[in-house]
C-alpha cells in the first residue's frame, strides 16, 4: 500500500501539473516577440522553432521506455531541470545559435516530460488503492493545464504592462519569472512526487529501446491496412503545419496591428489566457456535435471554419478584429480535438492503441517544423496576412480526411466495407482494426 491516500496523490498530481504548465503560459505572450527584438528576422524564428519538433520525433518513442526503466521521478527531475536550463539560456539569448539550442532543449524537455506524470499518478492511485477510480483525475488535469497556461498568460501580459525593470527589457520580464516558477515547480517535484513503483533497471530500458521500431512498425502497418486510419493520421499533417498560424504568426501579425511588439505582447496575455477559457468552451460542445452533425461530419466542418478563423486573423485590419478571429479559433480548436481522437481511438483496440496515437501525434511534430520553416519565410518575403491565409487553405483542406470514417459510420452495423485493403488480416494487428467508425460516442484525449 502507498504511503499516501487517493485524496493526497490527486492532489498532488494537481498541484504539480499546474505548476508545469505556469511557466509555459507565461511565455505564450512573449516567446516569438522577444526574439524578434533580439534580432531574429522571421525566417530564423521559423528555423530555429524546427528545432524543438525535430528532437521530439527523435527521442519521443525512446524515452517511453525510459520512465518504465529508471523510475518516473529521475526522468521527471531531468526533464524539469532541462527545462529550467531551456528558459534560463532564453533570457540571454541574443544569436541565432542560442536560440536554436533553446528550442533544442525545449524538445528534450517535452520527450522526457510526456507521460511520467501521468503514470505516476495512476500507479500511485492504485498503490493507495487497487479498486481506486483515477479517471476523474486525468480529466481535471486538462482543467488544470488550461487554468495554469492561461493564468500565466495574463500574468505574462500584465508584466509586459508594466514596462522595463531597470536594463531588462519589458519582454524579458516575465522570462525571468518563469525561470523562477520553473525552480520552485522543481523543489516542489522533488518533496511531492514520492515514486511508489521501482525501476526495473538498464535490461527494461535495452528491451524498451529494441522494441519501439517493431511498434511502430506494426502501428505503421495498421495505417496501411485501414484507409480511415490512414485518413486520420493524415489530418494531422494538416493541422500540425497549420497550427503555425495562430501559435507563431499570431503574435507578428498582433504586432503589426498595433504597431508596437510590448503593446501587442501586454494584449496578448489577457487574449491569450480567454483563448484557452474559449477552446474549453468549444470542447464542451462535443456532445451537441456528436448529436448533430456527427463525429467525422462535424470534424470536417471545424476544419472549414478554422481555416476561416485565421482568415479572419489576416484580413482584419483592426487588433479588436485580430483578436476575435484568433478567440474563435480558438473555440474551433478546442472543440475539433475531441471528435478527431475519438474517431481515431474507435478504429483501434488492444495492445497498438498507444502506438497509433502516438504516432498520431508525432504527425504534427515534422509538419509543424515545415509549416514554421515555410510560413515564416513566406511572411517574410510577402506580408504577415499572405502566410495567414497559405495557413488557412492547409487546415481547411484536410476536411475531406474525414470522409471514410463519415462513410463508415453511416454504414449499417455488420456490412463490410472497403476500409482494410484487399487481402490483409483485420486480426494481424489489434482486433477490429477498420471497423466503421461509430459516432455516437468520443472519447478524450
Amino acid at each position: 500500500m502507498s504511503a499516501l491516500s487517493v485524496r493526497q496523490v490527486r492532489r498532488r498530481f494537481l498541484l504539480l501539473y499546474g505548476l508545469r504548465w505556469l511557466p509555459t503560459g507565461l511565455m505564450v505572450p512573449v516567446m516569438i516577440l522577444l526574439m524578434q527584438e533580439r534580432g531574429l528576422s522571421l525566417s530564423q524564428i521559423g528555423l530555429v522553432t524546427v528545432a524543438q519538433g525535430l528532437v521530439v520525433l527523435a527521442l519521443e518513442l525512446p524515452t517511453g521506455g525510459l520512465a518504465d526503466a529508471l523510475g518516473r521521478r529521475p526522468v521527471l527531475v531531468v526533464a524539469w531541470l532541462v527545462n529550467l536550463a531551456s528558459l534560463g539560456l532564453f533570457a540571454v539569448a541574443d544569436s541565432f545559435a542560442l536560440f536554436f539550442l533553446v528550442w533544442a532543449l525545449q524538445g528534450v524537455f517535452r520527450a522526457l516530460d510526456s507521460g511520467p506524470m501521468e503514470s505516476w499518478y495512476v500507479d500511485a492511485t492504485l498503490a493507495a488503492d487497487p479498486k481506486a477510480e483515477y479517471e476523474s483525475g486525468l480529466g481535471h488535469a486538462g482543467t488544470v493545464t488550461g487554468v495554469a497556461i492561461g493564468a500565466g498568460a495574463l500574468i505574462g501580459g500584465g508584466l509586459v504592462a508594466l514596462g522595463p525593470i531597470g536594463p531588462v527589457s519589458a519582454l524579458t520580464v516575465p522570462v525571468l519569472v518563469a525561470v523562477v516558477l520553473q525552480a520552485a515547480a522543481l523543489v516542489a517535484l522533488l518533496v511531492l512526487l514520492v515514486e511508489v513503483r521501482p525501476a526495473k533497471g538498464a535490461g527494461t530500458l535495452r528491451a524498451s529501446v529494441v522494441e519501439a521500431p517493431r511498434m511502430v512498425g506494426q502501428a505503421i502497418g495498421l495505417l496501411r491496412r485501414s484507409r480511415i486510419l490512414l485518413a486520420l493520421v493524415a489530418v494531422e499533417l494538416f493541422w500540425g503545419f497549420g497550427m503555425v498560424t495562430f501559435e507563431a504568426l499570431l503574435p507578428l501579425r498582433l504586432a503589426e496591428v498595433v504597431g508596437d511588439a510590448d503593446r501587442a505582447a501586454a494584449l496578448l496575455g489577457p487574449a491569450s489566457s480567454a483563448a484557452w477559457l474559449a477552446s474549453a468552451a468549444g470542447a464542451a460542445l462535443t456532445p451537441l456535435l456528436l448529436r448533430w452533425p456527427g463525429a467525422a461530419p462535424g470534424a470536417a466542418l471545424l476544419r472549414i471554419l478554422q481555416g476561416l478563423t485565421v482568415v479572419g486573423m489576416g484580413v482584419f485590419a483592426g487588433p479588436v478584429g485580430v483578436l476575435v478571429a484568433y478567440l474563435a479559433c480558438y473555440t474551433v480548436h478546442g472543440a475539433s480535438n475531441p471528435l478527431h481522437m475519438g474517431l481515431l481511438h474507435r478504429q483501434v483496440d488492444g495492445p497498438y492503441r498507444t502506438s497509433v496515437i502516438s504516432l498520431n501525434s508525432m504527425m504534427a511534430q515534422p509538419a509543424g517544423a515545415i509549416g514554421g520553416v515555410v510560413l515564416t519565410m513566406l511572411a517574410q518575403a510577402t506580408s504577415i496576412s499572405t502566410a495567414l491565409l497559405v495557413g488557412a487553405v492547409v487546415l481547411a483542406v484536410a476536411a475531406p480526411l474525414y470522409l471514410p470514417a463519415w462513410r463508415a459510420g453511416r454504414r449499417p452495423e455488420g456490412v463490410p466495407g472497403p476500409d482494410l485493403e484487399a487481402g490483409s488480416d483485420p486480426e494481424a494487428g489489434p482486433e477490429h482494426v477498420g471497423r466503421g467508425a461509430d459516432a455516437t460516442s468520443v472519447s478524450a484525449r
